[in-house]
């Protein structure tokens, strides 16, 4: 049976957001509110896409359309949205036998192209699918995927089993700072985050970015109105680093379902003495795990000289896809140039390795 689809309107927000909050892959992200917020600061038109089979809800799909340098996008997530993955989500996923999956995720795809490819007349398409989806469908409607991987610690054994599981030379840089406390007038403290934290932490991240001549892509603005949103619903939750009474470092956490998502911060420490990330990290850890979260997810962990830094809390990998098609060979002939442009969009917050080798090297 043919899937139908119907863009949603804001009449439709709770419907929507039951349904993210029922499906196994939906996220914090796929939330119609975040989705909204998207649309507002990213120049681009959202299109939440929503798929029936006959009077039945199949799946949901966030799309932005935008036209970039002349060539007409379609992206889930949109660059500069600092959103690792998006894409389509299924409902019911695991109620179903295969090959029901199989057909209703194959149906629903070919619907949404004929949408991208027919009524949009994109050019390009780029989904960060979310992980545990199965992407050969994306495979088997010509699109290009590469995998894409990401950390994650289980909580569910605790925090002292956690600690237990770290490297020691984390553990030691934690003891190490927390020692200071005993020996030193000036005093570290890690406390909850407010908004104006929030405006310190992103000045310092860009501060960073600067000495590296790169800019951070995510305005002010834009993840303001996230905090400001989502702070409400206790789904963000900022933790703070102060030294001597100033803010040294921070991250922000999104509380999505059952896992705490490592979203912003964790600065490369100026002073070497006092190792604010593994402080950090170790903070949220135990805050999630009196929070009774299951994970803590740090997001990415393609890029081999980041990979260093993250993998010493002895974290699992994860694996996730990102899948790419053009309409013609014309633009598969020009994405070399496109890509040199479009690529420095992402990663401004989460380094994602996006695109391959030979592109890597071109730029």
């Amino acid at each position: 049976m043919k899937i139908d689809l119907k863009c949603a309107s804001d009449d439709d927000e709770q419907m929507w957001n039951d349904i993210v909050n029922s499906s196994y892959h939906g996220t914090l992200f796929h939330k119609y509110k975040w989705l909204k917020i998207i649309e507002k600061h990213s120049n681009s038109k959202l299109y939440p896409i929503i798929g029936y089979r006959g009077s039945v809800i199949v799946g949901l799909y966030p799309l932005f359309f935008s036209k970039r340098f002349g060539i007409k996008c379609v992206f889930s997530p949109p660059p500069g949205s600092a959103v690792p993955y998006l894409g389509p989500i299924l409902s019911d996923y695991y109620d179903l036998k295969q090959s029901k999956r199989e057909s209703i995720l194959k149906e629903f795809l070919r619907s949404i192209d004929e949408f991208i490819f027919n009524n949009l007349n994109a050019n390009y398409v780029m989904i960060s699918i979310v992980s545990d989806l199965d992407p050969r469908p994306f495979i088997w409607r010509q699109y290009n995927i590469q995998p894409l991987f990401d950390y994650f610690i289980d909580l569910t054994h605790g925090a002292d089993y956690v600690w237990n599981n770290f490297d020691k030379d984390a553990r030691d840089h934690i003891k190490k700072v927390l020692k200071l406390n005993n020996i030193s007038e000036k005093k570290i403290l890690i406390r909850s985050g407010t908004k104006n934290d929030l405006n310190i932490l992103l000045d310092q991240v860009a501060e960073r970015y600067s000495e590296q001549n790169r800019k951070l892509s995510e305005s002010k603005e834009y993840l303001e109105e996230l905090y400001e949103t989502f702070y409400q619903t206790n789904n963000l939750k900022l933790f703070i680093v102060e030294y001597d009474g100033k803010i040294i470092n921070g991250i922000v956490g999104l509380v999505d379902k059952n896992k705490i998502i490592f979203w912003i911060g964790a600065l490369k420490p100026k002073d070497k003495t006092i190792s604010s990330n593994e402080l950090l990290h170790w903070e949220a850890i135990k805050w999630a795990c009196e929070n009774n979260i299951e994970i803590y997810e740090e997001i990415g962990a393609n890029l081999e000289r980041l990979c260093r830094s993250k993998s010493k809390y002895n974290p699992s990998v994860k694996q996730r896809y990102l899948a790419t098609k053009y309409s013609s060979i014309l633009y598969l002939a020009a994405s070399g140039v496109y890509i040199k442009i479009v690529r420095p969009l992402y990663g401004r917050i989460f380094s994602l390795n996006t695109f391959n080798r030979k592109n890597n090297d071109a730029n």
